[in-house]
C-alpha cells in the first residue's frame, strides 16, 4: 500500500481520495463516491440534514471500506445532484431506491445518521428485501417526540454559530463542555482532509426543504416498526439536542432484536466523537 492510503492493486480504501462518479436515473444525475473492494453486498451510506458527499467522517468510512465495498450519494437537489430535494422523506426514499437500483443493486446494507436514518427507515419498510442490515445512528421514529423541533434548534444554533464564526456542527453535533468543543474541533478537521474535488455546499433553498420534510415526518403518524426483521444496530450519544436521545431508545423498544449504544457525555455526533470505539463495532455488526 502506498502512503496514499490506496493498495497497489488500486482499491482505494481512503474517502479523502475516492473519485466522484455520477449516474442518471429517471432524470436526476446523482452524483457518488465508491470505495473499497468491489463485490458482495455494499454499505450504502445516508448522510445527515444540509449534508453533502463531504461531510462524511472519514475515521468511520476508512475502517468500514477496508473489507467492504462502500457507497455515499448526494440526494437530488444536493451538492452534485442535479433535481430537487422532495419535501418529504418517502420520496427522499424513493429516490435512493432509483439510485440503489441505477447501480444494479439488489441487496444493501444500510449505515445512516439524522436524515440519513429517517429515509433509511422509510426505505426497508418500503423494500424490506432491498435491505439485509441497518445501522440507525442520531435518529428516530416517524412522528417520534419532538423530531419537528429540530428546525427551531438547527436555526438557533446556526444563528449562534454565525456570531461565533464557527461551523454549526461544533454546536449542533457536539456538547459544548471540555469533552465536547475539543471533538468538535476534531471532526471539523477529519471532514477537511480530503482537498481536491470537493462537493458544492447545499444550497439555502434546498436545506430548508429538507428542514420542512424532517417536520412533516415528525408530525405524521408513527409507522409500523415492528415489521423491520433486519438485523439493526442503533446508536447516539446521551445528550442528543437535535434528534433526542430517547428517541434512539424509542427506535430500539420498536424494532425487534435491535441492539444500543448510547455515548456518556456527547451530543447528536457522538458516533463521531466516538469514533475509536464506534467505527470497529459498527464493523463488527456489518460484517457477513
Amino acid at each position: 500500500m502506498d502512503n496514499t492510503g490506496t493498495p497497489h492493486d488500486s482499491v482505494v480504501t481512503s474517502y479523502a481520495i475516492a473519485p466522484t462518479k455520477a449516474i442518471t436515473a429517471e432524470g436526476v444525475t446523482y452524483a457518488y463516491r465508491e470505495l473499497g473492494p468491489k463485490g458482495g453486498i455494499p454499505v450504502v451510506f445516508f448522510v445527515h440534514l444540509a449534508a453533502t458527499l463531504d461531510n462524511w467522517d472519514p475515521r468511520i468510512i476508512d475502517p468500514v471500506a477496508k473489507n467492504r465495498h462502500v457507497i455515499t450519494f448526494d440526494q437530488p437537489g444536493v451538492g452534485a445532484s442535479t433535481g430537487q430535494v422532495p419535501d418529504s422523506i418517502e420520496t427522499m426514499a424513493d429516490d435512493a431506491y432509483t439510485f440503489i437500483k441505477a447501480l444494479g443493486f439488489d441487496k444493501i446494507d444500510v449505515f445512516s445518521f439524522s436524515l440519513g436514518g429517517m429515509i433509511a427507515q422509510d426505505l426497508a419498510l418500503k423494500h424490506p428485501t432491498l435491505v439485509r442490515k441497518l445501522v440507525l445512528t442520531g435518529t428516530g421514529p416517524r412522528g417520534g417526540k419532538d423530531i419537528e423541533k429540530v428546525v427551531g434548534t438547527t436555526y438557533w444554533d446556526i444563528l449562534r454559530t454565525t456570531l461565533t464564526r464557527s461551523d454549526p456542527k461544533e454546536f449542533l453535533f457536539f456538547n459544548r463542555n471540555n469533552t465536547g468543543k475539543p471533538a468538535a474541533k476534531a471532526f471539523i478537521r477529519r471532514l477537511q482532509e480530503r482537498t481536491d474535488d470537493r462537493d458544492q455546499p447545499i444550497s439555502t433553498r434546498a436545506f430548508q426543504t429538507q428542514l420542512k420534510a424532517i417536520q412533516k415526518f415528525g408530525r405524521s403518524a408513527p409507522s409500523d416498526l415492528s415489521t423491520l426483521t433486519h438485523p439493526t444496530l442503533i446508536a447516539n450519544g446521551d445528550n442528543d439536542r437535535m434528534v433526542p436521545s430517547t428517541l434512539s431508545e424509542d427506535l430500539h423498544r420498536r424494532i425487534k432484536g435491535s441492539e444500543l449504544i448510547i455515548y456518556p457525555d456527547s451530543g447528536h455526533g457522538g458516533i463521531f466523537q466516538f469514533h475509536a470505539k464506534f467505527a470497529p463495532r459498527a464493523v463488527e455488526f456489518l460484517t457477513n
